[in-house]
């Protein structure tokens, strides 16, 4: 029997055309990504050099997706040659915020927080003098520290406003420490039983979103489990920044002086 040679499709183990094998990865996309990745939120437009620069890619690559990006609107060139996001960017951002909630990125944080240190996990975010409590994961102890979602309490007291405070810019001890190490531990600071070691949370332009701790007895949490865990809690509290600034390798731009001791 003779068989059909002309097939329309490929071998299952052929990769497509500019397709990495061994990743499935299409590299013009993920090159014109890290095109659009180049922006920054104080960019208004960038010139062909500092685009090549900042993507690795020589300047006729460059130009050649700028083109192809240009044609769907989501880069628009300038009369002075520079590049800057076209309206199409714009509205992708636009439906990310509409359907963005924040609890989807928060709480799987928190409660892998809680599951590898056993203790309750709670992001805080400012809200005028006070600290307001926008998520909380309680921890798997009978003895635990309790704190309901919404409730308001004191900035200045306690790790997770103190690290507020800090990244707020507030001046003098203990907030230059704070600032230096990328972290603060509290024992019995506002309730005489409870401690707790925060660090910030930030989100695009590393703006200050918040703080992530994690809290319970001092019976269980003495100062040094607290600094046994501290880089436990300053991991996870990257890992929500990257997420909650959209790109791990975006927020590693622009590193403020502040922090720059102790964040990677």
């Amino acid at each position: 029997m003779k068989q059909n040679s002309s097939k329309s499709s490929l071998p299952p183990d052929l990769p497509l055309q500019g397709e990495e094998p061994s990743t499935g990865t299409v590299m013009s996309v993920t090159k014109a990504l890290n095109l659009l990745e180049a922006f920054g939120g104080v960019d208004q437009s960038l010139l062909l050099t500092e685009l090549s620069k900042r993507t690795g890619m020589h300047k006729t690559t460059v130009l050649r997706l700028a083109r192809t990006l240009a044609e769907k609107n989501y880069l628009v060139q300038k009369e002075n040659g520079s590049w800057r996001l076209g309206r199409s960017a714009g509205w992708l951002g636009a439906c990310y915020q509409a359907t963005f909630d924040v609890h989807d990125i928060v709480e799987p944080v928190l409660r892998e927080l809680t599951i590898e240190t056993g203790e309750s996990a709670s992001f805080y975010v400012r809200e005028g003098s006070q600290r307001t409590c926008l998520a909380r994961v309680d921890g798997p102890q009978t003895i635990r520290h309790h704190v309901r979602v919404g409730i308001g309490l004191p900035l200045n007291l306690g790790a997770p406003g103190r690290v507020i405070l800090a990244f707020s810019g507030e001046q003098g001890e203990p907030y230059e420490s704070i600032r230096k190490k990328g972290y603060h531990l509290s024992l019995g600071e506002r309730e005489p039983e409870v401690s707790s070691v925060s660090a910030p949370i930030f989100g695009v332009e590393w703006k200050l979103l918040g703080s992530i701790c994690i809290s319970g007895p001092t019976s269980r949490l003495s100062k040094t489990r607290l600094l046994g865990l501290a880089q436990t809690v300053i991991q996870a509290a990257n890992q929500l920044s990257y997420s909650l600034a959209g790109s791990a390798k975006q927020a590693k731009i622009d590193l403020p002086d502040s922090i720059a001791t102790w964040h990677p």
